[in-house]
């Protein structure tokens, strides 16, 4: 069970921290800022979590939210927007809002879905310029395993 559990938390720490990286880069503040954040909600959730196997880290809707708030106000202001945006979930979580989410047609959850990857991809669109070619190898390379190896195997 521990052994489990240490690997599964080694996991999930590896696969955050190029996410808290990137996000970071996307919101426009040093990745140190998101790695803490990252930390600081696993172990929050770990704490205070509703759910088993519940994950949380910065999202992309986040980032991209509040990018602009750190752009213009700079760092200060994004910690605050981030509290309140917590302070928010809290009580939306207290009032059971969530049930609300069964009202929800698929369609509009995978639209939202889709359009969060679009934003991410657009965002790293000006990061793909004057690179070196093998830049774009790996990117083609990256692409093709996310397509191809789902239609390869349910693994």
């Amino acid at each position: 069970m521990l052994r489990t559990e240490v690997l599964s938390g080694l996991v999930v720490a590896l696969a955050l921290i190029p996410e808290a990286i990137s996000f970071s880069i996307i919101a426009g503040v040093d990745p140190r800022v998101g790695l803490f954040a990252s930390f600081t909600m696993a172990v929050t959730i770990s704490l205070v979590g509703g759910r088993r196997a519940m994950i949380s880290a910065a999202t992309g809707a986040i980032a991209l939210v509040v990018a602009p708030v750190a752009q213009q106000h700079g760092v200060e202001y994004l910690v605050a927007t981030v509290i309140l945006g917590g302070l928010f979930q809290a009580t939306l979580g207290v009032l059971g809002v969530a049930r609300l989410m069964r009202f929800l047609p698929r369609s509009v959850m995978v639209g939202f879905v889709n359009a969060l990857a679009i934003l991410i991809f657009t965002a790293q669109l000006p990061y793909l310029t004057d690179v070196p070619w093998s830049v774009y190898a790996l990117v083609t390379v990256g692409l093709a395993l996310m397509v191809g190896l789902p239609r390869l195997t349910t693994a």
